[in-house]
């Protein structure tokens, strides 16, 4: 496997075999994280920054944002910054982002996935008439 820099800084992990060779961008490991990390009870949004000491919830079509990867030749690792639901018990939540993240991105490209980190950023709060997202100091 090899891992090739495009020019728009997207990095390509390449692979060859018998029949060719297998391309797989860093982005596409992005979005396999972002979308499991999203499925886990609990995780209330990625967080795309911070806007004025309030954490930025991302909805379902910026899956890239909030998720850092580095993809090495056989292997990647994956920052999550995660807003999690008011009252959900945070260790369990960032347990099981890493633990879904690590196997959907294990079974889907076939890196293997040396850690899982996860930085929850904030608390989504649900109130009576608005919700708001709480930065944690």
């Amino acid at each position: 496997m090899a891992v090739e820099k495009m020019p728009n800084s997207i990095q390509i992990v390449e692979s060859e075999n018998d029949l060719g060779s297998i391309k797989i961008a860093d982005e596409v490991v992005a979005i396999i994280a972002g979308l499991a990390a999203t499925e886990v009870a609990g995780v209330a949004g990625m967080s795309g920054g911070l806007a004025g000491g309030i954490a930025e919830m991302l909805g379902r079509k910026n899956l890239t944002k909030g998720i850092k990867v580095v993809v090495g030749e056989r292997e990647t690792a994956v920052d999550l910054f995660l807003i999690v639901e008011y009252g959900a018990k945070i260790p369990e939540v960032a347990w099981h982002a890493q633990k879904d993240v690590k196997q959907a991105i294990e079974s889907m490209t076939g890196l293997d996935v040396v850690e899982v980190n996860v930085h929850v950023q904030g608390v989504k709060i649900a109130g009576e008439e608005k919700e708001e997202e709480v930065r944690v100091k």
